[in-house]
């Protein structure tokens, strides 16, 4: 398999950028040096992202998320963007959202919103028109982002859903930790009344619904509930995590109901979902890209099919170079999956599907025309 294009299906930019001062315009290697003995490097850890190294890895598409703390689980003194009610939320997510819409007008050769199919087309059509030249030559081409919103506490109710539509939100997942719509990670709980209802307006105007950080007794009900496109955009599989305590990530039973909905499920390598026991600090020597490919072929093998995972990745989401596996140095490195599927016996265009096809066909179905 040559190099392929990668869609990755949740990535906190505007989060980043605005705790950190962080600049995706950069290359990694940039961006660690300047933050080289700044905050508190266990705070974040090295950045695996860039937008040079979206070049050198084919990162043609990301899922760039909307992501605010709720106050009562601050992380740190650094940790400022946090809310302690829904119009703070709303304030914050909102910040963010201009804050893509102002990276793409500042800097239209690197980044591209996409909101419509049109849109996904052109950015796509960039790539592949750079993927026939495959080596350093290539010729740069803008990233797409889709934006998701990760917790839906920024938004106050249903009336307000026409208004992130028209801001370019496409995805919404309702929780991170628990809220007034769902029980979330660490904060169980299934759907409140006001969840069913933002699920009903979700659905009059088209968005994809994402069930990863939802508690299961939620996620089930949604699923249950929810005509529209489903899917888990960052989640392992929990039967591989053995003594992982929480909710964090899908039971069979979810895994199962969400491939029947024909959903897509990414997985994140991030190393305390991939080995139960690891924490932040550890040595990162102990895991692999296999245990990825580990997680990805447990879904592959339940669907029966390669059309139901992709590349979640959450890189900068609260861990950074230090806590994925050794082989990655930035997001390039995800390449590196491609040899390792092979020889697993997975064909080319079973790879195609879960570094991207995959996301793109769920897109196709989300995005309005033309």
């Amino acid at each position: 398999a040559g190099i392929m294009l990668i869609v990755d299906a949740h990535e906190d930019l505007a989060y980043n950028m605005l705790t950190y001062g962080r600049d995706y315009t950069r290359s990694a290697a940039e961006t660690r040096k300047l933050e080289s003995g700044t905050i508190e490097i266990k705070a974040k850890e090295d950045t695996l992202l860039g937008w040079p190294d979206y070049q050198r890895g084919r990162v043609a598409l990301i899922f760039a998320t909307l992501f605010s703390t709720p106050a009562r689980l601050r992380s740190g003194d650094w940790d400022h963007l946090c809310y302690a009610n829904i119009g703070e939320a709303n304030r914050l997510y909102r910040n963010q959202l201009d804050l893509y819409h102002r990276l793409v007008d500042d800097n239209p050769k690197a980044f591209r919103l996409v909101e419509s199919r049109k849109d996904l087309d052109e950015v796509l059509a960039g790539w592949e028109a750079v993927q026939s030249i495959n080596n350093e030559d290539a010729p740069d081409t803008p990233v797409g982002l889709v934006v998701s919103m990760e917790g839906a506490e920024g938004v106050g109710g249903p009336a307000e859903l026409e208004d992130w539509w028209a801001g370019g939100v496409r995805w919404i997942g309702l929780a991170w930790a628990g809220n007034q719509y769902c029980g979330g990670t660490r904060e169980p709980g299934g759907l409140s009344r006001q969840g069913f209802e933002l699920l009903e307006g979700m659905s009059s105007l088209g968005f994809g619904l994402d069930i990863s950080h939802m508690d299961q007794a939620a996620a089930l009900q949604a699923l249950d509930f929810y005509p529209d496109t489903v899917i888990a955009s960052h989640s392992n599989a929990n039967a591989l995590l053995r003594g992982l305590e929480g909710n964090r990530h899908l039971n069979d039973d979810v895994i199962r109901i969400l491939l029947d909905r024909d959903g897509v499920i990414g997985i994140l390598p991030y190393n305390g979902f991939l080995q139960p026991g690891w924490k932040q600090g550890d040595r990162r020597e102990s895991l692999s890209l296999m245990h990825v490919v580990a997680h990805i072929d447990y879904i592959c093998q339940i669907a029966g099919d390669a059309h139901h995972v992709g590349i979640g990745s959450d890189f900068d989401g609260g861990f950074g170079r230090q806590s994925v596996p050794p082989e990655i140095d930035t997001i390039a490195d995800l390449q590196k999956l491609a040899p390792l599927l092979s020889e697993r016996g997975y064909s080319d265009d079973d790879i195609y599907a879960i570094f991207a096809g995959n996301w793109i066909n769920r897109l196709q179905r989300i995005l309005p025309g033309p």
